[in-house]
């Protein structure tokens, strides 16, 4: 389709058109032919790249910055929140900034197909996609003897040393890793949440990830697609367990939110 031409991610793009959630599902049912896991990330702009937050600047001034932000994080949780990491606990501690907005090394995805249509279907005024990403192909490009999700305490040593690396971008080096996360929040929880974990190489928009695969959702179908999911309970109440957001979803369920 003409309109995703603007997706900086390269990868096999899927061209049927979904209109229903059925039409989703078939999609997905249709791309997935092996018994390996599968991840799903939303984008609810197509020109959105898979690339971490604080890696997003293109001034490296300002890649410093926002790494450098933890360590006042750390600073100012320790009297907001009731129990913090132990301090050499680096993913548990990239975890929680992620989950509060801060701009991490993190980049989040999510074992539930239908979680990330809904986060795909935001914005009903901009085109989408869903992505989907095998972790195990992922993660064999780096560790080819280790072709499984990284796990927080059998390879901390890996996770530390990629949460460690600088704000300089280089062209060669290993690849982002799929991570499998600490469960440190019930909205992490809720939404299935698991991660990659970005170095010096920033981002996944290369098109040396075989198994990823885009899948578009046209913003016409989007308004529909929210109803379709909210019906079968994936709507923002369900995946945000904040009080704030079943206010949220309250309004916008009675047509409320533009008032």
């Amino acid at each position: 389709m003409k309109r995703f031409r603007k997706s900086p991610v390269k990868c096999k793009r899927l061209t049927q058109r979904i209109a229903s959630l059925a039409d989703f599902l078939a999609v997905i049912s249709d791309a997935i032919r092996t018994n390996e896991r599968f991840w799903f990330r939303g984008h609810e702009d197509v020109t959105y790249s898979l690339t971490p937050s604080a890696l997003r600047y293109s001034a490296l001034s300002n890649r410093v910055k926002a790494l450098a932000l933890m360590a006042d994080f750390k600073r100012i949780a320790e009297l907001k929140l009731r129990r913090v990491p132990q301090p050499e606990k680096e993913l548990e501690w990239a975890l929680i900034a992620q989950h509060y907005g801060l701009p991490t090394r993190l980049l989040d995805w999510t074992e539930s197909a239908t979680t990330a249509l809904y986060f795909a279907c935001q914005k009903e005024d901009r085109d989408g996609m869903v992505l989907l990403l095998n972790p195990m192909d992922l993660n064999r490009l780096s560790y080819p003897l280790k072709p499984r999700v990284l796990d927080p305490q059998q390879d901390s040593v890996i996770i530390s040393s990629y949460l460690r690396m600088g704000a300089q971008r280089v062209k060669k080096g290993r690849n982002p890793v799929a991570i499998f996360p600490v469960w440190n929040s019930e909205r992490l929880i809720m939404q299935r949440g698991v991660f990659t974990l970005h170095g010096k190489v920033f981002s996944l928009d290369g098109g040396n990830v075989s198994s990823l695969i885009a899948i578009p959702i046209l913003k016409e179908f989007k308004s529909k697609l929210r109803d379709e999911l909210q019906r079968i309970g994936v709507d923002e109440m369900t995946l945000f367990p904040e009080l704030e957001h079943s206010c949220s979803h309250l309004k916008h369920r009675e047509g409320l939110e533009k008032s």
